[in-house]
């Protein structure tokens, strides 16, 4: 399974990212790290209604999307509705299955070829619900441990589709402070918050506050968001990070 190093990297990567065909690659290729087939990076809207109200980037079966839409489940799908019951991600098998045609759903998902899989949500106030979710072909099973490696991944990811669907989001909200940057400047190298407080001079409390501040300031719950967000809106370069 994927490492933490590996989900790093992958926000760096998925922060390059200019269009959406090169956010699928990614996910694709986020995907075979985790053995898995499918992914789906979608607000929880009726695309067939509203289209340009939401995000979707992903590798299901035409047939599949097209059924689903048909039938306007973006807001009744069942790993939808989990979703949107839960922050920190869930293996399908796990979820609840409450209402007669969950198990219809899911059934017709193995029919198009979908089988196990996992999600994890991506909530931010305002918005429609979303999820980030990657499934594996009926006959496989989705590994608990991949649950970890998506829960990192999956706010990068979807943050970068927001700002590619409206490139104007990435000039907008506060700046950081001097020492917010250079927190995270020195933790999005890799090193832990005691590192950086040797680093910098600072106790283990003022660069926790300091990096608080900073989530607060860009309503990041992560750092790997908060690093993604800080250089699509500037606070933050490629450059910064890889320099010595």
């Amino acid at each position: 399974m994927p490492t933490i190093d590996a989900a790093h990297a992958f926000a760096f990567e998925v922060a390059r990212v200019k269009d959406k065909a090169g956010l699928a690659e990614l996910l694709r290729e986020a995907s075979a790290c985790m053995g898995c087939s499918w992914f789906a990076l979608s607000h929880h809207i009726d695309f067939l209604a509203a289209p340009d109200r939401g995000v979707r980037v992903h590798n299901y079966p035409e047939d599949w999307v097209h059924w689903f839409d048909e039938r306007r489940l973006g807001l009744t799908d069942p790993v939808h509705r989990e979703s949107q019951r839960s922050m920190a991600g869930f293996l399908w098998r796990d979820m609840k299955r409450e209402r007669a045609e969950d198990e219809m759903i899911l059934a017709e998902a193995q029919r198009h070829g979908i089988g196990d899989g996992l999600t994890v949500p991506a909530h931010l106030p305002g918005e429609a619900f979303g999820s980030v979710s990657f499934a594996w072909k009926p006959g496989h099973v989705a590994h608990a441990d991949a649950l970890p490696f998506a829960r990192m991944i999956g706010g990068a990811a979807f943050e970068t589709a927001r700002l590619i669907a409206n490139p104007e989001l990435a000039h907008i909200g506060p700046r950081l402070t001097d020492r917010q940057r250079e927190c995270l400047i020195w933790s999005a190298k890799g090193n832990s918050v005691p590192q950086v407080g040797r680093i910098l001079g600072l106790s283990r409390d003022t660069v926790n506050e300091h990096l608080r501040n900073a989530r607060l300031r860009y309503g990041a719950n992560g750092g790997i968001m908060l690093t993604v967000r800080a250089l699509y809106g500037g606070d933050l370069s490629f450059e910064d990070i890889a320099k010595r």
